[in-house]
């Protein structure tokens, strides 16, 4: 699939649409929510602060996009129970998926139990038929030993995709750890997507992970339940190749 318009439209539909501002409102969330349907479709879901289910719930108006809400995050911290808490009231709220940033510090460092346990209480908290997406912070990983550790740690845990980034670190997606991290899922063989995050602004550069999925995973793999991407600024550019007028960012959009 080398035409940009078909590539665009397949990224469209692959898209958290993403606001994780501190200064985020309800009345922003309910415009993020007014533009994840476009005239070429929907994206795959809006990414937000869980304050804003509600809001986001009654904004989104029961049309097939999903509903993600952060958990542990950005800093990914070791409270094992405060993120069960946490991951329990956003499934509460009924919100479909969950962003759960791993605690990577503490992993990096040599623990990988409290990784274990975090990923495994926020599985548990999960209402039947959610999504969960584990957030392994590669950039500041770093190592490509310790991303692919992380990787086949939050695999084995039960994640339905494992993600890269925040987006609120220097460095955040890269082509290199996408490549490890898919290559976690293959070698895995488990029913995990992958998620890239952090400083996707554009078609070119979208396209890049597409074909790094394809390479490893086939083309055939890459659809909303298995592979995504969280952005906001991306939305436009994808638009503007399908030659529609972009909707109005909200104010502020990170990512």
């Amino acid at each position: 699939m080398k035409d940009p318009r078909d590539r665009a439209r397949l990224a469209l539909g692959l898209l958290d649409l993403t606001s994780l501002n501190d200064d985020d409102t309800a009345s922003r969330v309910a415009a993020l929510a007014g533009r994840a349907s476009t005239a070429h479709g929907n994206v795959a879901a809006i990414c937000i602060w869980p304050r804003f289910i509600d809001a986001a719930r009654r904004a989104l108006g029961g049309r097939e996009i999903a509903l993600a809400a952060v958990a542990n995050f950005p800093l990914g911290g070791e409270d094992v129970d405060a993120v069960v808490e946490e991951v329990a009231g956003i499934a509460a709220a009924g919100a479909d998926e969950v962003d759960l940033v791993m605690p990577w510090r503490a992993f990096a460092a040599g623990d990988r139990q409290v990784a274990v346990r975090v990923i495994a209480g926020a599985r548990r908290a999960l209402r039947s038929g959610m999504r969960l997406k584990v957030i392994l912070e590669s950039g500041e990983l770093a190592r490509a030993d310790l991303i692919a550790s992380a990787a086949d740690l939050a695999i084995g845990e039960g994640a339905d995709f494992i993600k890269t980034s925040t987006g609120k670190t220097a460095v955040s997606a890269t082509p290199e750890a996408a490549r490890i991290m898919l290559e976690a899922i293959r070698r895995s063989g488990a029913a995990c997507g992958f998620k890239a995050a952090g400083g996707i602004r554009d078609l070119a550069t979208a396209a890049q992970y597409l074909d790094i999925a394809a390479e490893i995973m086939g083309a055939g793999w890459i659809g909303p339940r298995t592979f995504r991407f969280g952005a906001s600024g991306l939305l436009d550019d994808l638009l503007a190749h399908l030659g529609a007028t972009p909707a109005a960012a909200a104010p502020g959009s990170e990512y």
